[in-house]
C-alpha cells in the first residue's frame, strides 16, 4: 500500500503541511517515520482520515482551504472501491468535496484503483472521469 508525505497529504486534504503535522502530533492521524525519519502516513488511514474531516460538522481543526476546481479536475484520494460483476463504484475525497463515479470494472482493474491511491477526478458535464495521479 502507498503510504503519504506529510505535504502530499496536506496537498490531498486541502490544508497546509503544518496542520496536518498538528493533526498528527495530536494523534488525529496515524504517521511512521522511514528509515530516514520522515512522516509517513498509511494510505488507507489517510483515505478514512479524509471521510471523518469531511464529515466534521464542527470544522473545529480544518482551515478554510479555498480549494476550488480547475478545469473540472479534482485531485484527491481514493476512498472506497466497490467491484460489481460489470460495473465498479469509485469514491474520491477531494478536499471537502466526495466524488463517486460509476465505471466498468474493467476500467477500475486496468488503472489499478485502490483505496487509498492518489487519484483525479474529472468533471464534464453529469460524466466523471477518473485517472490514476
Amino acid at each position: 500500500m502507498r503510504s503519504y508525505t506529510i505535504g502530499q497529504a496536506a496537498r490531498l486534504l486541502g490544508v497546509s503541511p503544518d496542520t496536518v503535522r498538528r493533526w498528527a502530533d495530536a494523534e488525529r492521524i496515524p504517521t511512521r517515520r522511514d528509515e530516514f525519519g520522515k512522516r509517513l502516513i498509511e494510505g488507507t488511514d489517510l483515505a478514512a482520515f479524509s471521510v471523518a474531516l469531511a464529515a466534521d460538522a464542527n470544522g473545529s481543526d480544518s482551515e478554510d482551504s479555498g480549494y476550488t476546481s480547475v478545469r473540472n479536475a479534482f485531485p484527491g484520494i481514493i476512498t472506497a472501491v466497490k467491484l460489481g460483476d460489470v460495473a465498479a463504484q469509485v469514491e474520491i475525497q477531494a478536499g471537502p468535496h466526495r466524488l463517486v463515479s460509476l465505471l466498468t470494472r474493467e476500467a477500475v482493474e486496468e488503472l489499478g484503483l485502490a483505496v487509498g491511491m492518489e487519484a483525479v477526478a474529472r468533471v464534464k458535464s453529469t460524466n466523471v472521469h477518473v485517472d490514476r495521479a
